[in-house]
């Protein structure tokens, strides 16, 4: 037996009603995504409703019931439709990584662009089947379950869990939008809080404000792109986020010492 071993893989996506369940528990290891519509699972010996950003982890002999049924939509109509991303695997690396940290069965995990790109991956290597495609799964759901373990310790970190989650996924659409034009009040629309209450929840968890995480994040790109790229300053202002170069000047200088230009110019080994 491999260190992990992905035994099934796929993504399914149901418009009837279905219902599976286990007498004996389950054989391996059971990671399970939902990323459409809801069903009904079996978690801790309680039913509950599952939606999309729901991440449900098993282990062999963990009783598993699914049931996906007609849910009230907001149109009134009632409607089958539930769609996920499942991992069987087993393996001794597997174990290890269980056992290191308390896993909790039922966590929420942003539908975020790394986290679905690595469930597709991994998917598409274990259809290839075929060596290296067999070695290469392995290593996208090792970064699968790391990827899961990170979240996890991030919502777990500060005393309430559901200001954890928020935070974080605050962040997240930070770090993905922040070469865009973006505003306080799309951070906060995304995680559907009052922008007051968002300025406030992100401070108090990152201790700097939603506005200075993202120029932190736009330095640090604009940074790269002036000792590793041969664009202008200008062009590397304009595509790293900065309204002008005025401005963009100002805060490189500030936070660097040192004008871009005289940044380009000189050794930066030293500089952190």
């Amino acid at each position: 037996m491999t260190e992990c071993e992905v035994l099934a893989a796929g993504y399914s996506y149901h418009t009837k009603p279905f219902h599976i369940a286990t007498t004996r528990g389950l054989r391996n290891y059971l990671i399970r995504f939902q990323v459409e519509g809801s069903c009904r699972i079996l978690v801790d010996g309680e039913v509950r409703l599952i939606v999309p950003g729901d991440l449900l982890l098993y282990k062999p002999t963990d009783a598993y019931d699914l049931r996906i049924e007609a849910e009230l939509q907001p149109s009134g109509e009632h409607e089958v439709s539930s769609g996920d991303y499942y991992f069987f695997c087993r393996g001794s690396w597997l174990e290890e990584w269980w056992g290191r940290t308390v896993k909790s069965r039922h966590m929420k995990l942003p539908l975020s662009k790394e986290v679905l790109h690595l469930c597709r991956q991994t998917i598409l290597e274990h259809r290839r089947s075929k060596d290296p495609a067999k070695e290469m799964t392995e290593y996208y759901m090792r970064l699968l379950c790391l990827t899961i373990e990170r979240a996890s310790r991030e919502q777990r970190s500060p005393e309430e869990k559901g200001r954890s989650f928020l935070a974080y996924e605050m962040k997240r659409y930070i770090e993905e939008n922040a070469l865009s034009p973006l505003k306080i009040e799309d951070v906060a629309q995304h995680v559907d809080l009052s922008v007051s209450r968002a300025v406030h929840l992100f401070k108090s968890v990152f201790d700097q404000t939603i506005m200075q995480y993202v120029q932190q994040i736009r330095l640090s790109v604009a940074r790269e792109r002036i000792l590793f790229s041969k664009m202008s300053l200008e062009q590397i202002a304009e595509t790293s986020g900065f309204n002008s170069y005025t401005y963009f000047y100002r805060v490189f200088r500030a936070r660097y010492g040192m004008s871009p230009k005289e940044y380009r110019a000189g050794d930066m080994n030293w500089i952190d």
